[in-house]
């Protein structure tokens, strides 16, 4: 299935209906991904290590899902990978589906024709294992067949969600409901306390192959003990992928931490964890990348930029060995 889905995607791109802006791009130089032991290994046999931007929840501020703000990250910021987030409650997926959906599927076909990894998040707090399990399997039949497709089953479940009794059941449906239909592109599976359990995943993992965990964190609240937390789920045998992180405190409105969120790119990197910063949003927060009112075109200035956008944006460029 990995060969053929190789074959079809350098067809499309014979064909024109994919063609990358860059000689060369993320999935161009990668290709099918998938996960042996605790590393992402590209088609070359190599590790590697996504690196990028996650977008806001899709029913708030839809606004940058579209092809020019991702041309822009992939050319002038270094990002390999975007994550779209698809809302599922407060007036997302659940009410909307038809409109929510529609917002994925552009990011999808724009990451395609831009040769970036897609990370499609089911960005909830609460379990929903049949809306889930429908949703990811149309999106299988649908995209299942491109190697940039990632799935990241459930976005942050909450502490009283139990890891043997709700979310190991939760995943294991919504996997099998992928699989279905696509064989070998990269699940994420979330874990719990807002996807910080990770060593508890680790005791007790799903089944399957070409599955990762969800780290979060935030670097004003989220420090050493966090990353012990990882380190034992890495010695335990799991790959872990952070879909979703910050410089700010947990809440996304107070205090940056540079420091601390430099110790977590330096210890990312040394693991070869991929990673996607919260977030592309114009929201009044510290969190996000950009100041209110921020141009939806790819057109943004350099003042437009929050401190944690100059922070990501810096630190992206670095390790993409932008000059």
């Amino acid at each position: 299935m990995a060969i053929a889905k190789r074959l079809l995607f350098a067809l499309s791109l014979l064909l024109g209906s994919t063609v990358p802006a860059l000689a060369e791009t993320p999935v161009e130089r990668h290709g099918q991904l998938r996960i042996e032991g605790t590393k992402l290994l590209g088609a070359h046999g190599k590790p590697v290590t996504l690196r990028g931007m996650s977008l806001f929840w899709s029913q708030w501020i839809p606004r940058y899902y579209n092809e020019a703000t991702l041309r822009r990250l992939r050319d002038d910021w270094g990002i390999t990978v975007i994550r779209a987030a698809l809302a599922v409650e407060h007036g997302g997926y659940l009410e909307n589906p038809e409109t929510e959906a529609a917002k994925i599927d552009r990011v999808i076909e724009a990451a395609t024709k831009l040769g970036l990894y897609v990370i499609v998040d089911w960005h909830a707090h609460h379990p929903h294992p049949d809306k889930a399990a429908d949703y990811f399997a149309k999106l299988a039949a649908q995209y299942g067949d491109r190697p940039n497709i990632i799935y990241e089953s459930w976005n942050e479940p909450l502490p009283d969600h139990g890891w043997t009794t709700v979310l190991k059941p939760y995943h294991e449906r919504v996997v099998a409901a992928i699989r279905a239909h696509d064989p070998d592109n990269l699940v994420v599976l979330g874990t719990r306390s807002w996807s910080q359990d990770v060593d508890e995943a680790a005791a007790d993992p799903v089944t399957g192959t070409n599955l990762a965990y969800t780290l979060h964190f935030y670097a004003a609240s989220h420090k050493q003990a966090y990353r012990d937390k990882a380190d034992a789920a890495l010695d335990r045998g799991i790959a872990l992928f952070v879909t979703e992180y910050g410089t700010t405190e947990a809440s996304g409105h107070e205090s940056i931490d540079a420091a601390e969120a430099q110790i977590w790119w330096d210890w990312m990197e040394a693991r070869g964890i991929s990673h996607a910063n919260w977030s592309i949003a114009d929201k009044d927060e510290k969190s996000a990348i950009f100041r209110p009112g921020t141009a939806n075109d790819g057109t943004w200035r350099e003042e437009d930029l929050t401190e944690s956008g100059r922070l990501v944006r810096a630190q992206l460029r670095k390790m993409a060995g932008i000059e």
